[in-house]
């Protein structure tokens, strides 16, 4: 049977590129988000693809890259997840900043592994340091303007707003840091109730 041209078992050549690509990120989620497992390296991140080196560099410049593409996977899921989740909850602010924020704790929570990877684990590796700081930049910057949409005249001004949503976001990823470590024992609404009381206590005068 004749084979249609760049194709391979009905996938173009660019499509089994970018299938490669998506398992290098989950293998790679699986070994830096472990508890308890080895160290990550390239060469473990390929044998749980299942591929050789020769594709992770087809995808990534080194190790770091690959990690920084895993960081940003998560922050990137984080992002649409809560913003949608507050955009379609019904109710006043506190209800739905309660919303957002059992948005954020259920995919740290339902995949304990994003946790560790985006929280825990990145401040273990020096290359991940810088652009975890970044994130957790981003995420205030979220913050502080979602806060003043939802509070109106009653929100800080900006740079008030921007000091008060660092403080939040730092103290939500201690919390989160907390419990995955089994520092505190917290079931997912408590650490969402916790977390909305803070927000709502500090985000507006």
């Amino acid at each position: 049977m004749a084979v249609k041209a760049g194709t391979y078992r009905g996938m173009s050549a660019e499509e089994r590129r970018a299938d490669r690509r998506s398992r290098l990120l989950a293998a790679a989620l699986e070994v830096w988000g472990r508890d308890g497992g080895p160290k990550v390296t390239m060469t473990r991140i390929c044998a749980e693809a299942g591929l050789t080196e020769r594709y992770f560099y087809e995808s990534f410049d080194g190790l770091d890259a690959a990690l920084v593409a895993v960081l940003d996977e998560i922050a990137d899921e984080i992002t649409l997840r809560t913003v949608a989740a507050l955009a379609s909850a019904q109710g006043g602010p506190t209800e739905r900043v309660r919303a957002s924020i059992g948005e954020f704790v259920r995919i740290l929570t339902d995949d304990p592994r994003k946790g560790r990877v985006a929280i825990v684990e990145s401040v273990a590796h020096d290359a991940m340091r810088a652009r975890r700081a970044e994130v957790l930049r981003e995420f205030a910057e979220l913050a502080a303007r979602e806060a003043r949409e939802l509070y109106g005249p009653e929100a800080w001004s900006e740079s008030e707003g921007r000091m008060a949503a660092t403080m939040f976001i730092g103290g939500v990823a201690e919390l989160v840091t907390a419990w995955i470590e089994g520092v505190i024992t917290a079931t997912p609404d408590e650490l969402t109730a916790a977390a909305t009381t803070h927000f709502t206590a500090t985000a507006h005068r």
